[in-house]
């Protein structure tokens, strides 16, 4: 668990300076997908999934 929170913790500093060095190529893309995989095995996992879920069902509720 420390390891993973620590490649996250990594991952996300990564991302963090390659966006704001404003370069999206290939480095940052893979960066990206590496964090997304990583917070994925985090215990941040149900609580991102369930807001997600809220804002799609929100979303959903809308009648126009």
């Amino acid at each position: 668990m420390a390891l993973s929170i620590s490649i996250v913790l990594l991952l996300a500093i990564i991302l963090f300076v390659l966006l704001r060095s404003g370069s999206l190529k290939t480095g940052p893309a893979i960066a990206a997908v590496l964090f997304g995989f990583f917070l994925a095995s985090t215990g941040m996992a149900p609580a991102i999934h369930q807001a997600l879920e809220s804002g799609a069902n929100a979303i959903a509720a809308i009648k126009f």
